[in-house]
């Protein structure tokens, strides 16, 4: 690894797949979880967009590290962590399930995968959540047991990855319904699979459980997929904002509240459940938010993902109304997207503004809704 950019130390963990992912040429990371996330792979961003969106990639997400909640309690402790109504959640599937503070704000919003009623894991986004965990089950008295366990998700990505799982995993693979989950033998071991991962062109996360098993899992999986012209890539972003997945850390932060961010629909106003945060969140219903999410398209050259928020101002104005927090150059729809936090009265679709992009120069823009369709 050329250590040039990254100095690397006990305190960036690495994962079962970086070895393979050194050996498949990788050109940059990021650090989430304390732990390397591949970013690059020496192609271009609209190189490695089109062959997501026509082929299939395996992407090393072991930074998706788990919180496991487990005992007597467990389901009433992940009930008191998220505003998120889990009275009649399944075994085998997933959940988007937002995590916020004591003040209603958002603290993580990982995706929660019920086992069993006594065992839990949350597949968290970028911030501390096993400290914040640990020290709720402490003061709760409730009787749970809280670790990061040995898994680490592998995801394999793409309008062909189905047509690869099958090979390796067999045709049972295809009953998988999307946010769900079941086992499946890999070297003679239990493996969790479930069909998800952050895009939008479908595939499936592999639960890896055993370190030592990340690179013969990678060198399978290669191996199988070179028929369908396989690739090692990460989450592009191009993607994921035409798609309005939004990204912990950037769309969203301590600062916000799950209204802000469009999540309403993962939160139970009433008092049906109880959890942490409850009446400051029945307080933001009550009296509305200044502020949300929206998508926003405007003109200019091509634009390169923004690496700090865009200002945003009315175009009649020229008053600031918000930022975009996510942008990029979509070729799909030939102009340039973003992401961004937009002020009230000024959210409506088609409302005109003005975009500040990096290069200092200001663009025309209109306000959108999310995901991004064809206008």
């Amino acid at each position: 690894m050329d250590e040039s950019g990254l100095k690397m130390s006990r305190r960036i963990r690495r994962t079962p797949f970086t070895e393979q992912v050194e050996n498949h040429n990788v050109s940059g990371y990021t650090v989430v979880n304390h732990t390397l996330l591949p970013k690059s792979f020496g192609k271009t961003l609209e190189e490695d967009y089109w062959h997501l969106k026509e082929h299939v990639q395996i992407w090393d997400v072991g930074c998706q590290r788990q919180v496991q909640i487990k005992g007597k309690d467990a389901a009433r402790f992940v009930q008191w962590l998220t505003p998120r109504n889990l009275s009649n959640a399944k075994s085998g599937k997933c959940f988007y399930a937002p995590l916020i503070t004591e003040d209603g704000k958002i603290i993580n919003d990982p995706v929660l995968l019920k086992l069993s009623n006594e065992k839990f894991w949350l597949s968290i986004a970028d911030s501390d959540v096993l400290l914040w965990v640990k020290g709720l089950a402490v003061g709760s008295n409730m009787k749970v047991s809280i670790k990061e366990p040995d898994v680490w998700p592998l995801a394999v990505q793409g309008p062909k990855a189905q047509d690869l799982m099958v090979e390796i995993f067999g045709g049972e693979i295809e009953n998988l319904k999307y946010f769900n989950f079941n086992w499946f033998s890999f070297d003679k071991q239990k493996q969790l699979i479930a069909r998800s991962g952050y895009s939008k062109q479908g595939g499936f996360e592999i639960y890896l459980k055993g370190f030592e098993l990340g690179s013969k899992l990678w060198k399978k999986i290669w191996e199988v997929g070179r028929k369908y012209k396989i690739r090692a890539g990460s989450p592009n972003i191009i993607e994921r904002i035409e798609a309005g997945l939004l990204s912990y850390g950037n769309e969203m932060t301590l600062e916000n509240n799950p209204l802000e961010c469009g999540l309403d629909k993962y939160c139970c106003f009433s008092n049906d459940v109880e959890y942490i945060g409850q009446k400051a969140l029945q307080k933001f219903q009550e009296i509305g938010v200044n502020k949300v999410i929206r998508g926003i398209r405007f003109s200019g050259h091509p634009q390169k993902p923004c690496s700090k928020p865009w200002r945003v101002s009315s175009k009649l104005t020229g008053e600031y109304v918000g930022e975009i927090t996510s942008g990029v150059y979509s070729p799909y729809f030939q102009t340039n997207i973003g992401l961004a936090m937009i002020k009230k009265g000024f959210w409506d679709e088609k409302t005109t503004v003005s975009v500040l992009s990096e290069d200092g120069m200001s663009y025309d823009g209109e306000v959108c809704d999310i995901p991004f369709t064809a206008t």
